[in-house]
C-alpha cells in the first residue's frame, strides 16, 4: 500500500492534527459524544466495524471550526461509547475530488480490505448564476483501518450513469452494502434538472456490482414528488423486523402538523420492496427526530445482529454557535433501532449502561411549582423521569424539567398533557444569535404518566419518549459547570426519577 506522504494534502491535515488537537483539553470535549479531533464536523460517514473495532468517518475541516474543504476525519471504539481519534482518512487532493470529498459510507471487503465509497466534487467552475458548479461523483478507497489509497479508476459512478433529466451537480452520499444475492448494491442522494429559481425534487437512486468497482444503474428506490423538502441527503436502507426502511435527510422542508418543522430534517420511509421494480413500496412516513439539532443519519448492522444508527447533532440553521471552541461538531450517542407496528424506534445503544456511576433514585416525590433533590444534578447524567398526576380528578396542567442551570441560565423540557405536547427549549442556555430556539412533538399515546430517558452532557440533551417512539436533540451552549437540575409543576404532580452519572 502506498504510503500516506504520497498525499501532500493529507500529509498536512495529519500533521496539523498531530500538532494541535493534543492542546485542546478533554475539559471542553463532550464526556461520552465524539466531536472533531479539531475544527470542524459535520455528517458521519463510514460507520463499519472493522479488525474488531467500529470505525466511524465524518466530513471534517481540520484548519478550522467552521465549514471548509472536506477531508474525511476517522475515529474508533470497542464499546460505541468510549473514542479514539486516528489520523485523517481521506483529503481532497484528486482532480475529480478537489473541492472536497463528501460524504459516503465503508464496507470490509471478502479479502479483508476496508473500501471507502465517497462522494468526490470536482470544481467545473461556475455556474451563470455565479455559483461554484461542484460536478459530483461516486468514488472508492481501499485501506487498513488506518491508511487508505484511492482507486486509480476514480470515478467510478459518474452522472453519464444517472438517469435521463438528473441533476450532475446533486448526485451524492452513497451507501454502499454486500447484498444476500451476492452482489453489491449502493443507493444515493439525487434529484431532477430545475432551475436555479425553483426547488429540486430528490429521488433516492440504486446501482448494483459484482466487484464494488463496476456498477450498472439498477432502480429508483424512492421519489420525493414534491412532498417533503427538496434534495434528499444521506440515505440509507435496510431490512429491518420484516419491513424495508430508508432513512433520508431532505433540505428545505415545509412545516406540516407536529410531524415535520421548517428547514433540515430527517424523514424515515417504511413498507416493502416491489418485486418486479425493486423500488420501496412506502407504508409510513415520519421524522427520525424532533428535536432541533439532529442530521444526516446512517447505520450498521453490530456483529451481534442489531442495527445501530448516528447522526449529526447540529443542524444547519443553527452553526453559527460555532467558532468559539477548537471544534466544531458532535455526533449522536449511538441508537439501536426496532420496528414497532410500522413504526422506527430508537433507544440508546446498551453499552451505555456500562459508564453508569453513581446511582440517585427518588419515588413518589410529589412535585408543585419548583423542586430540586439532592444528588439529581450534573452536565453527563443518564435521567429517567416518570411523572403522573398526584390527583387523577385534578391533573397538573404543565410539567418542566430545567437542566443546565445555573444563574440566568437554564434549557427545559415542557409537557402540558392536555395538548399532549413535549417541547425543548434553549432560549436561556445563553445563545447570542437568533438561531432555532425550541422545536416540540405531539405524544403518539399516553396513558395518565409521561416517561422520559434524559441523556446529557456538556454540550447536547437527547430526550427518548416512553420506550423511543420519539426522539428529541439538541446542542445546548451553557458553560458546563452550569449543572443544576429542577423540576417544576403547574397543579400537583407525583414523579419517580434515577440519575446515574456518565463517564
Amino acid at each position: 500500500m502506498s504510503n500516506y506522504t504520497d498525499s501532500e494534502t493529507l500529509y498536512a491535515a495529519r500533521r496539523h492534527e498531530a500538532l494541535f488537537s493534543g492542546k485542546i483539553s478533554d475539559d471542553v470535549r463532550p464526556v461520552y459524544h465524539l466531536p472533531a479531533r479539531i475544527g470542524w464536523m459535520n455528517d458521519p460517514n463510514g460507520f463499519s466495524f472493522y479488525q474488531g473495532k467500529y470505525h466511524l468517518f465524518y466530513q471534517y475541516y481540520p484548519y478550522d471550526s467552521k465549514w471548509g474543504p472536506m477531508h474525511w476525519g476517522h475515529a474508533v471504539s470497542t464499546d460505541l461509547v468510549h473514542w479514539e481519534h486516528l489520523p485523517a482518512a481521506l483529503a481532497p487532493d484528486e482532480p475529480y475530488d478537489d473541492f472536497g470529498v463528501f460524504s459516503g459510507s465503508a464496507l470490509v471487503l471478502p479479502d479483508g480490505r476496508h473500501l471507502l465509497m465517497y462522494t468526490g466534487v470536482m470544481n467545473a467552475g461556475k455556474n451563470p448564476d455565479g455559483s461554484i458548479d461542484g460536478r459530483q461523483t461516486q468514488c472508492i478507497a481501499f485501506g487498513d483501518g488506518v491508511n487508505y489509497v484511492k482507486y486509480e479508476g476514480n470515478p467510478v459512478i459518474d452522472s453519464s450513469m444517472l438517469p435521463e433529466g438528473f441533476d450532475p451537480q446533486n448526485f451524492r452520499d452513497p451507501k454502499i452494502w454486500l447484498g444476500s444475492d451476492g452482489l453489491f448494491h449502493s443507493v444515493m442522494g439525487a434529484c431532477n434538472k430545475y432551475d436555479r429559481d425553483e426547488l429540486p425534487s430528490g429521488r433516492i437512486v440504486q446501482y448494483k456490482s459484482h466487484d464494488a468497482i463496476h456498477w450498472e444503474f439498477e432502480c429508483i428506490l424512492a421519489e420525493n414528488r414534491g412532498r417533503v423538502g427538496s434534495m434528499w441527503e444521506c440515505p440509507d436502507t435496510f431490512e429491518l423486523d420484516g419491513k424495508q426502511v430508508l432513512l433520508v435527510s431532505p433540505q428545505d422542508m415545509l412545516a406540516e402538523s407536529n410531524e415535520f418543522a421548517s428547514g433540515n430534517g430527517t424523514l424515515a420511509l417504511i413498507g416493502h420492496l416491489d418485486e418486479e421494480t425493486g423500488a420501496l413500496v412506502e407504508e409510513s412516513m415520519q421524522s427520525i427526530d424532533y428535536g432541533i439539532d439532529f442530521y444526516a443519519t446512517q447505520t450498521i448492522l453490530s456483529p451481534d445482529g442489531r442495527r445501530i444508527m448516528v447522526a449529526w447533532m447540529q443542524n444547519w440553521d443553527s452553526i453559527s454557535m460555532g467558532g468559539h471552541r477548537p471544534w466544531f461538531g458532535q455526533v449522536v450517542v449511538p441508537r439501536e433501532l426496532s420496528v414497532r407496528d410500522g413504526r422506527l424506534y430508537q433507544w440508546p445503544v446498551r453499552e451505555l449502561e456500562s459508564a453508569r456511576r453513581n446511582r440517585v433514585a427518588y419515588s413518589n416525590v410529589e412535585v408543585e411549582g419548583e423542586t430540586m433533590l439532592e444528588g439529581i444534578s450534573g452536565r453527563s447524567v443518564d435521567l429517567t423521569i416518570a411523572v403522573r398526576p398526584y390527583d387523577e380528578d385534578d391533573p397538573y396542567t404543565e410539567f418542566t424539567i430545567w437542566f443546565a442551570k445555573g444563574g440566568q441560565f437554564h434549557s427545559s423540557i415542557r409537557f402540558r398533557p392536555a395538548e399532549l405536547m413535549l417541547k425543548i427549549n434553549r432560549k436561556h442556555s445563553g445563545l447570542r444569535r437568533a438561531v432555532v430556539k425550541d422545536r416540540k412533538c405531539q405524544l403518539l399515546s399516553y396513558d395518565g404518566e409521561l416517561r422520559l430517558r434524559v441523556l446529557l452532557d456538556r454540550y447536547s440533551a437527547e430526550i427518548f419518549v416512553g420506550e423511543g417512539e420519539q426522539t428529541l436533540t439538541m446542542t445546548v451552549p451553557t458553560d458546563p459547570a452550569l449543572d443544576g437540575i429542577s423540576f417544576f409543576a403547574e397543579g400537583k404532580a407525583v414523579m419517580d426519577v434515577e440519575k446515574f452519572d456518565l463517564v
